[in-house]
Formats: structure tokens, sequence, C-alpha cells
């Protein structure tokens, strides 16, 4: 990754012209996270990579977008099915902390926002979208009630996540380590610094994204 981030550096510096750089990160804030193994890893790779863009001074913009509903909400983050559950559902942690989540099609418009505004230069844009910021506890509801139909919850802590990932193979392991990630430890909950971050929703109220309700829809 760092031979290959160096080649990319070196060619922006020589070509002169680059306006914008846009690292591959496209996840969680990865200078904000309590990310843990196997995730942790790429994290920190991620945040090495931001230390020499800067370093190197190449203008960028980082994109923060969280969860990928293609992740989270295509099963509601179960590992034994590629659709929503309609009997139970697995819940990670208590089910009471804010995730942000964004569908890929989304992401890609508001990274065209973003390439296209001077406000974003050298600033990290988070998205999350005021109708798509939400615990696990208000997302299965949406769906319940587009189904007509109450689940069975068991919800998992912590502590047995953390017994889950360890004893689990990849991709498993690499998948509760996001969902720990966000529906655990809150990695999408804190407060924009407004001299390097962006907020997607203020600065580009314009918009129309989808929300989680509606992206619920194409599997009733």
């Amino acid at each position: 990754m760092y031979i290959h981030s160096k080649i990319i550096f070196s060619s922006a510096e020589e070509a002169g012209n680059v306006k914008r750089f846009f690292p591959s990160e496209f996840g969680l804030d990865v200078d904000r996270h309590e990310a843990v193994e196997p995730f942790r890893e790429i994290c920190e790779e991620k945040a090495k990579i931001r230390r020499m863009i800067e370093a190197e001074g190449i203008p960028y913009t980082y994109i923060c977008c969280f969860a990928f509903t293609g992740y989270y909400l295509r099963n509601l983050w179960q590992l034994d099915t590629v659709v929503p559950p309609r009997n139970k559902v697995v819940i990670v942690g208590n089910g009471n902390v804010k995730g942000a989540f964004v569908t890929e099609a989304d992401v890609g418009t508001f990274t065209i926002e973003a390439a296209n505004d001077p406000r974003a230069l050298n600033k990290a844009v988070h998205i999350r979208l005021p109708a798509n910021y939400l615990t696990s506890d208000e997302i299965i509801p949406l769906w319940e009630k587009k189904i007509g139909k109450t689940l069975e919850k068991i919800y998992v802590p912590e502590e047995q996540v953390l017994k889950e990932i360890q004893k689990s193979s990849f991709p498993n392991n690499y998948l509760l380590a996001l969902y720990h990630s966000q529906l655990i430890k809150g990695d999408a909950v804190y407060e924009i610094d407004p001299a390097k971050d962006i907020e997607a929703s203020e600065f580009y109220p314009h918009v129309k994204y989808t929300t989680v309700d509606e992206y619920f829809n194409q599997f009733v």
C-alpha cells in the first residue's frame, strides 16, 4: 500500500496540475474511531496515507460515508442471509447507538458535489444524512412496518460480539468488526470541527438522497 501510494503521490507532484486528490477511504473517519481488528488495521493504514498526502502538500478531500447500505441494511447486518430477515433479527449491542447509513449511489453524488466545491478543499466531508442517522432500534421498525410483522429481537452484548470476532474467519470477522465499530462503539457519533470538517447534509441540502425507509422498498 505504501509503495503504491508513493507512486501516486510522486505522479501527482510531477503532473503539477492535480486539483484535488480523493483517497480511496469511503468509510468511517479513520482519525476518529474505536475499531477492533481486523478492521482496525485497515483504518490505521488509511490514516497513514492521509498523513502522507498532507506531508506532500497534495490538495485533498476525504469522504467519510460510514455504513454502506449494501453492507448493513441489505440484510440488516445478519451474517446468514442476503435479504432483510422476516422472523428474527440479531442486534449487535443494545440497539441505541446512532449509525450513519447511505447508498453507494448517493456516496457518488456527494463525492461529485465535493469535487466541485472549493469549500471541501483540504477537508473531510462527513455524510451523515438526517433521515439515515439512526439506531438499530429505529431502523428495525421501518422494516417491520413494510412487512406488517414484528420480528423476534436478539440483542448481543459487546463482550460476546468481541468473542465472535476473535473466533470467526474472514469475511465474518471483518463484517462483525465493522458492525461493532458503528453499532456498538458509535464511530459515526462526534462533533464536527469546522476547521477541517464539512457535514454533507448542511453543505449540499439540495441533494435528494435515498432514505433508509425508501431503501427497504426493494425487498418487499
